[in-house]
């Protein structure tokens, strides 16, 4: 049995992962972390979101709850999910972590702390996104330079980063693909007289509506023809299946930081 402690266990995302932890075989859910100043803090889960199970108290931090864990997942925010890895590591706890937005800085702060535990972090967590990943790569491989690339990410009006985080990692496996650096030919917004699009850019562009889950597009246009390929969320439950099938893969590995590639078995045959 894998007792796996939630982050933001009141959130959207949090919500939905509790859910699949109770209707899912060999896994327990020990504990619910929430922000300090939350109202509920202290209160029953059982309570806050009808889970069934008495007996696990909303608590203010991390460090109240990991002992009795083998895995946190956490989709917090990136200030947040650095400190809960921070704790994990202390206390050799596995962790799967769906937040985007990390800054440079933060990103090698996580690859430092996964050296002492075992990571899972990925933008996206759907397993439909994931072997797209693999399609794109493929796509890319074989269309070359020939066909330009954009790429178009719809999200809620609440979402707080821009670009998603899986249109970067999309964006970066088709760079890698044609062989490009990212850094110098992604085009995040065009406004005015910007003159003829040039052949290795790789347009990355946003929408904010609504309640949109997450919907991502990646068109390959050529003189004649084009290519599109989207995927839509419906439900924030196809990121909360992936994560919890995360957790019960990551407490089985050596520490090291790992992604969604490496837990459906897809990492051998990306580029």
């Amino acid at each position: 049995m894998v007792k796996i402690v939630v982050t933001g266990a009141l959130g959207r995302m949090g919500a939905s992962i509790i859910n699949i932890i109770k209707e899912t075989n060999g896994v327990e859910l020990v504990g619910a972390v929430e922000r300090h100043e939350h109202p509920q803090i202290g209160n029953d889960l059982s309570e806050a979101l009808n889970f069934g199970k008495k007996g696990i108290k909303i608590t203010d931090h991390i460090s109240k709850v990991i002992k009795n864990a083998d895995c946190v997942i956490d989709f917090s925010h990136p200030e947040a999910s650095i400190e809960n890895l921070e704790a994990a590591s202390k206390h050799e706890k596995a962790m799967v972590i769906g937040t985007t937005g990390f800054s440079h800085n933060q990103r090698e702060r996580l690859k430092e702390l996964s050296q002492k535990t075992r990571v899972v972090a990925a933008p996206n967590m759907s397993i439909g996104i994931n072997l797209l990943l693999k399609v794109v790569n493929d796509f890319a491989s074989v269309l070359g330079n020939d066909y330009d690339v954009e790429i178009i990410e719809a999200h809620h009006r609440l979402k707080k980063d821009a670009p998603s985080g899986t249109a970067i990692r999309i964006a970066e496996v088709v760079a890698s693909a044609l062989n490009r650096d990212l850094e110098k030919v992604a085009v995040y917004e065009r406004k005015g007289i910007i003159g003829e699009r040039k052949q290795d850019e790789i347009g990355i562009q946003t929408i904010r509506a609504g309640d949109i889950v997450g919907d991502h597009t990646i068109i390959f246009g050529g003189l004649g023809e084009r290519l599109e390929i989207t995927h839509r969320a419906h439900s924030r439950d196809t990121f909360a299946r992936g994560a919890v099938r995360a957790a019960m893969w990551i407490v089985k590995q050596e520490n090291g930081l790992y992604d969604m590639q490496d837990v459906l078995g897809l990492k051998g045959i990306m580029k």
